[in-house]
């Protein structure tokens, strides 16, 4: 069902070269959208293209722009859609729960996404549009300190059980709900979600084994909303 105003949200994605839309942050985002039952406009950017849309604004994506007003940061959209939208499905049942999410939303960034930066990298690079890539190299290459790309993940190999490993706190949890969030999911599925949408955007070195129980819960989430999170340019998560 469509909703009053959903047809004024515009949602800017960072897309690679085969116009995938590869941000976890924006996933996650996409996913709040249809949690809430919004409908939007996509606007797709490169890497290059982000600084000059928003006129020193915002440099990264997600942004949405609603009733002319313009939000960036993926936590600070999904709070807005809860007070812009109050009588739609609520992202947060209360403070406690964002606190929680947040808190969660902290632990895979330092425990998971560090790790898989340095696993992806170069394989970010070589899906990025080629008028992104020398961008992308100096900025990544600064970040890691001088490391090239190709030394970064020279050993990328060696470090997949360790990212593997780091996914424990995952498996355990969903061994005994269908979704992180309980029954139904809830924000910090959608994060979780936005990270593997972002390995299967670009990966050419599968993340999971093929026998990892992750599987059912990367199905449904992949199911959800009409099957929002299948397209047949993804990568290969599983060996």
């Amino acid at each position: 069902m469509k909703n009053p105003g959903d047809s004024r949200i515009r949602l800017y994605q960072l897309v690679l070269a085969n116009g995938r839309s590869s941000s976890p942050y924006v996933w996650r985002i996409r996913y709040a959208l249809a949690h809430k039952g919004l409908s939007f406009e996509s606007v797709p950017l490169g890497f290059t293209e982000i600084p000059t849309v928003f006129a020193g604004r915002s440099k990264t994506v997600p942004v949405i722009e609603h009733d002319g007003t313009m939000v960036a940061d993926s936590w600070t959209i999904a709070e807005y859609l809860d007070r812009a939208f109050p009588q739609l499905p609520a992202l947060f049942s209360s403070p406690a729960e964002n606190s929680m999410v947040r808190f969660f939303d902290a632990w895979r960034q330092w425990e998971i996404m560090r790790k898989l930066f340095r696993i992806y990298v170069l394989d970010i690079h070589n899906a990025a549009r080629p008028e992104d890539r020398a961008y992308f190299r100096q900025s990544r290459e600064t970040r890691l300190h001088g490391l090239t790309l190709e030394e970064a993940t020279a050993n990328r190999e060696a470090a997949l059980p360790a990212a593997r490993e780091a996914l424990t706190p995952l498996r355990t949890q969903l061994a005994h709900a269908p979704f992180l969030g309980g029954s139904s999911p809830n924000y910090a599925d959608y994060i979780a979600l936005g990270d593997f949408h972002w390995v299967a955007s670009l990966a050419t070195l599968p993340l999971l084994a093929a026998d990892d129980p992750l599987r059912a819960w990367l199905d449904r989430g992949f199911d959800l909303y009409g099957g929002i999170g299948r397209d047949p340019r993804m990568k290969a998560l599983f060996e």
